[in-house]
């Protein structure tokens, strides 16, 4: 029974216990099996199986078996996962509007907003998608992309303190040195002076409401052997934006920073690729697979969905989108990202607005704008070897790592510490790197 409750899917080489603890949801199973089978009709006692099916990032679900043979899934969130009313009510309502105009998704025989039943637990009711793996209202444009910013000015201004980057290999950028908020304040100000800018002219389908799945990776997406997608699963905190906001290529499909798949070239191996070495062809086989996922993806959107594709290859489409996204997220001590995106719209305003005669409300003077994008390169190597130390200890996203292999990737981390203290030249050095060695526990509290 305490499995039920308990996150066993995966562990945290860091922060494993804060991890495991914001996943812990304790609940009342005999009140919810029969919850569930009243929402099909039938009864408590014909509940004959009720077990773990999945956990994700904010919710466990469980496989219901009844006495007939038919099963179905409930779902209930983490209690980190908030707001828990809004978050169930409104992926039930995306659900419910995503069948009826024929999209594949789970059908909802029940949900509860809230932890106010005799479960003790938010909850939805659905349909089991059968098949395999493949791997709210209307806004207008400018209201939309300045939503975030003022949100996070109004919370900077009232709970924002000073924080060092919460990405640690960073931090030695900054001279482990805590950020001052009010730095941030002031380029989401900017931001807001530049946002009516960021709307597109003269082309209303870019700003049709769009609404778009917030992780379309092959583990979202189930299919049949004959490859007919069965379903598609994980809606929650989907959004309706513009059309503008909501373009993008998918993450498992997308080769952003390469040269020949933002040219949108067609990608062949190299003309030498017979003569290379076996590491190398492996290399060049892996870099050619990235680009053709990314060239394919356009090319059939281009084909089947051209609003889409129209969008996607608009000029500064992506700066537009990054300026949104880093206006909107909340602050972690990172002072230096949207200030680089508003230093690049600044130096190619004229580009990005098609109008030589209108001024940058911004401006930047061109030591500042250099410094700027001195640290964002910097930043950007420190998340790219960061990236490379969890490949090289084999753990995803915050350390994660399957249960099998927590004891191994531990060893692997052991030992690039080691490594790291052996290479290091000087005591204080040392120091900085036990104090902040990115794959130690450390406390999260101002980050939330």
């Amino acid at each position: 029974m305490p499995d039920l409750f308990e996150y066993t899917s995966g562990r945290w080489i860091y922060n494993d216990k804060l991890r495991h603890r914001e996943r812990r949801r304790v609940f009342n199973v005999p009140e919810l099996k029969r919850l569930a089978a009243l929402a099909i009709q039938q009864n408590g006692d014909d509940v004959i199986g009720f077990e773990k099916l999945a956990e994700g990032g904010f919710n466990r679900s469980f496989l219901i078996t009844m006495r007939d043979g038919f099963q179905f899934v409930a779902r209930i969130p983490y209690p980190v996962t908030e707001p828990k009313f809004l978050v169930v009510a409104s992926e039930v309502a995306t659900m419910d509007f995503m069948r009826a105009h024929g999209i594949p998704v789970p059908k909802v025989f029940g949900y509860s907003p809230d932890a106010d039943n005799s479960a003790g637990t938010e909850y939805i009711f659905m349909e089991l998608v059968q098949g395999k793996n493949l791997g709210d209202e209307d806004r207008d444009s400018l209201a939309v992309l300045t939503a975030g910013a003022a949100k996070e000015i109004a919370y900077l201004e009232k709970f924002g303190r000073p924080l060092q980057p919460f990405q640690r290999l960073r931090r030695e950028l900054y001279d482990y040195q805590a950020q001052s908020h009010f730095e941030h304040i002031i380029a989401l100000q900017k931001y807001l002076h530049i946002a009516p800018h960021l709307v597109p002219r003269g082309c209303p389908a870019l700003q049709r409401p769009t609404i778009r799945h917030p992780d379309l990776q092959p583990n979202n997406i189930f299919i049949s052997d004959d490859m007919e997608i069965k379903g598609i699963i994980d809606w929650q905190h989907t959004t309706i934006l513009p059309l503008f906001l909501q373009c993008a290529i998918p993450d498992s499909l997308q080769n952003y920073g390469d040269e020949v798949s933002e040219s949108l070239r067609i990608p062949t191996l190299p003309n030498n690729f017979d003569e290379m070495e076996d590491i190398e062809k492996f290399q060049q086989a892996e870099i050619l697979r990235r680009r053709q996922l990314h060239y394919l993806y356009v090319k059939m959107t281009a084909d089947i969905n051209p609003e889409h594709y129209d969008a996607l290859t608009q000029e500064f489409s992506a700066l537009r989108r990054r300026l949104f996204h880093h206006a909107s997220d909340p602050w972690e001590g990172d002072n230096t990202t949207l200030k680089a995106d508003l230093v690049t719209l600044f130096t190619k305003w004229t580009e990005v607005t098609g109008d030589a005669r209108a001024l940058c409300p911004i401006s930047f003077t061109d030591d500042e704008s250099m410094e700027c994008l001195q640290l964002e390169r910097a930043q950007s190597e420190a998340d790219e070897q960061y990236q490379a130390c969890q490949e090289a200890i084999g753990v995803g996203h915050e350390g994660w790592v399957p249960v099998a292999h927590y004891d191994e990737a531990k060893a692997c981390e052991r030992k690039l510490r080691a490594d790291a203290l052996d290479a290091a030249e000087t005591e204080e050095e040392r120091i900085r790197i036990r104090e902040n060695w990115i794959f130690d526990d450390f406390s999260e509290e101002d980050y939330t």
